[in-house]
């Protein structure tokens, strides 16, 4: 899988940008803030619809226009596709496949798989749950776009429940049967929807934990610090043992879920907020016998990241094309060895793009193709 066009209009830093590009390692030089990381952040939209830089679209448009444009021709499975997307910040965005309008934007996920290494990316190791949580699901969505509306059904009917279990809390005298019979139905949808997404986690953590593994023992170069990686249910503190973790069975997460929800019921209306689901749980990260968070070193952190970003990179390639692997800035942060393992691993990919803020940052086996980047200006080095 490859990028071989990529058209921004009005996004970010650039009015109109037009670049050409093959398999292959590409690389994008430029200082600081001329507008390299905006052209892979583009290419990385398209195929999640959403940034690794920031949370929403509207810094994505240009400031002083009404919308930014995404183009891209992506070359998978003997095919080209062209892709494009019109984000308007406050309104729904638009999207176009080979020049067609798609009736969702979400229509264009899994069309481009991509993987992006980031300074970001320590966050996985450092951050909270919820940047975790949204590393398996950002992932889960590239290889089952289906679950893009799994997560958006899931944001809406905990939207909906924790208003009525706000609603509870300030109006104690409430009918209860009324709201027994309101919260029923959401505690319904909440199941069915939560044990969807939870049972996925727990096919594909059961892929990506032994690549991730492997890619920490290869990256660190120290086989004796075992890299370890658990799904933590929020059911667990309720429920004990009865909780299927590990397993792909969506009707045994679904009853788990309506039990955890009948105990913690009182809770909820105390507080006002849903207490049970996915966007309660969290992936544990060990290194042997401490957990990654709070224990492990600024160089294992990074090889840490590392090693999920290529451990899903492994997953993707499974199904059969290499996703593009971009790497946005990450060079600079890591020491000799650790860049020269990373570009090691790099070269078997069939399209990698680089940004960097100078040529010296790039190891010299990541050569290849070299565009430089200056004040909005993409030139291609001859």
């Amino acid at each position: 899988m490859w990028v071989s066009q990529l058209t921004l209009t009005d996004i970010r830093s650039y009015t109109e940008v037009d670049v050409t590009l093959t398999p292959g390692v590409t690389t994008f030089v430029g200082r600081n803030g001329q507008g390299k990381t905006n052209l892979v952040e583009a290419i990385g939209y398209i195929a999640t619809l959403g940034s690794h830089r920031v949370a929403s679209d509207a810094p994505l448009v240009r400031f002083g226009t009404e919308q930014g444009i995404i183009r891209c021709s992506v070359h998978a499975h003997d095919r080209e596709t062209m892709v494009e997307l019109a984000i308007l910040p406050g309104r729904a965005n638009k999207a176009r496949i080979n020049r067609s309008p798609a009736a969702r934007t979400r229509d264009v996920l899994g069309i481009l798989r991509v993987v992006i290494f980031a300074p970001e990316d320590l966050s996985l190791v450092k951050g909270d749950p919820s940047d975790r949580r949204k590393f398996l699901d950002d992932l889960l969505v590239q290889r089952i776009p289906r679950l893009a509306g799994t997560r958006a059904d899931l944001e809406r009917i905990l939207k909906q429940r924790n208003a009525l279990l706000k609603s509870a809390r300030t109006n104690r005298k409430a009918n209860d049967e009324y709201l027994d019979s309101t919260l029923s139905v959401w505690n319904e949808q909440l199941a069915t929807t939560g044990a969807e997404l939870i049972a996925a986690r727990q096919v594909l953590l059961s892929e990506l934990t032994e690549p991730a593994v492997d890619n920490y023992t290869y990256i660190s170069e120290d086989p004796t610090a075992k890299l370890s990686l658990t799904y933590l249910s929020n059911l667990s503190s309720v429920l004990g043992e009865k909780v299927p973790i590990g397993s792909p069975d969506k009707e045994a997460w679904k009853t788990a879920l309506l039990e955890a929800m009948k105990v913690r019921r009182k809770d909820e209306v105390d507080r006002g907020l849903t207490l049970v689901g996915p966007q309660r749980d969290d992936l544990h990260l060990g290194l042997g016998p401490v957990p990654a968070k709070g224990y492990a070193s600024h160089g294992e952190s990074w090889s840490i990241a590392l090693a999920l970003r290529l451990a899903s990179f492994d997953v993707l390639r499974e199904d059969g094309e290499d996703p593009v692997l971009i790497l946005d800035d990450v060079f600079a942060e890591l020491d000799a060895q650790r860049r020269e393992r990373l570009a090691g691993r790099l070269t078997q990919a069939t399209q990698v793009l680089i940004t960097a803020a100078v040529d010296a940052d790039i190891p010299i086996e990541l050569l290849g193709s070299r565009f430089r980047v200056d004040a909005g200006k993409v030139s291609h080095d001859h």
